[in-house]
């Protein structure tokens, strides 16, 4: 979800704006991927490089955490149900505030009922973070690591592999997210930045897989 600070910028607004606008936007697409049938929405909210941000912006992407971790209403409403994936809170070097934290077990106990689109954030979440604690799970149940013995020590081995991997705000880079899923993946490319991702910008993404692969 790329583009926040930018879009921000360019309006003249301060970059928790920024943050706030992709909060609502993010709602919005959740709506939409619901009204589409789509199985699964992964979303990067924030990684394990995040922490170096200023003090206020990391509050106050915090706090609509807590917000985007309490639409249970609306989740139920679509049907849906909320996951999460990061680094294990009680593994070293995990950041999860705790009242981040009970907003999500909150948000997961309340929506798993749910059998619709499941929507998975990512939060204190890297790539090469889960890699490696794949690796070492694994390494330390079997005399040789292999392709299973990583798929099921990823933080969500029910997590399926990526059809279709978004980049907004015209990035082009992967940025440490969900490397070991997105091997097969699509990759959709738009210069928007996510505040102003919306159904339209949903819809081009999903057709580069509604055919033939």
């Amino acid at each position: 979800m790329d583009g926040n600070g930018r879009w921000a910028r360019k309006r003249g607004l301060p970059r928790t704006d920024g943050h706030t606008a992709g909060e609502e936007a993010l709602a919005a697409v959740v709506r939409a991927a619901a009204a589409r049938g789509v199985g699964w929405l992964t979303v990067f909210g924030f990684s394990t490089e995040n922490w170096v941000r200023p003090r206020p912006e990391v509050r106050h992407i915090l706090s609509l955490h807590r917000k985007i971790f309490g639409r249970v209403d609306e989740m139920n409403a679509n049907n849906a149900s909320i996951r999460w994936i990061g680094r294990p809170f009680a593994e070293k070097g995990a950041r999860t505030p705790v009242y981040v934290q009970r907003a999500i077990q909150k948000a997961i106990a309340d929506t798993a009922h749910n059998s619709g689109l499941v929507v998975t954030v990512a939060f204190d979440y890297g790539g090469r973070a889960e890699l490696v604690h794949a690796a070492s799970r694994a390494a330390g149940t079997s005399a040789d690591v292999t392709s299973e013995s990583i798929d099921s020590n990823l933080y969500a081995p029910d997590l399926p592999p990526v059809d279709v991997l978004v980049r907004t705000s015209g990035e082009t880079r992967i940025s440490n997210f969900l490397l070991w899923q997105i091997t097969g993946s699509r990759v959709y490319f738009t210069d928007k930045p996510w505040p102003d991702f919306d159904a339209a910008e949903l819809d081009r993404a999903l057709a580069l897989v509604s055919g033939p692969r």
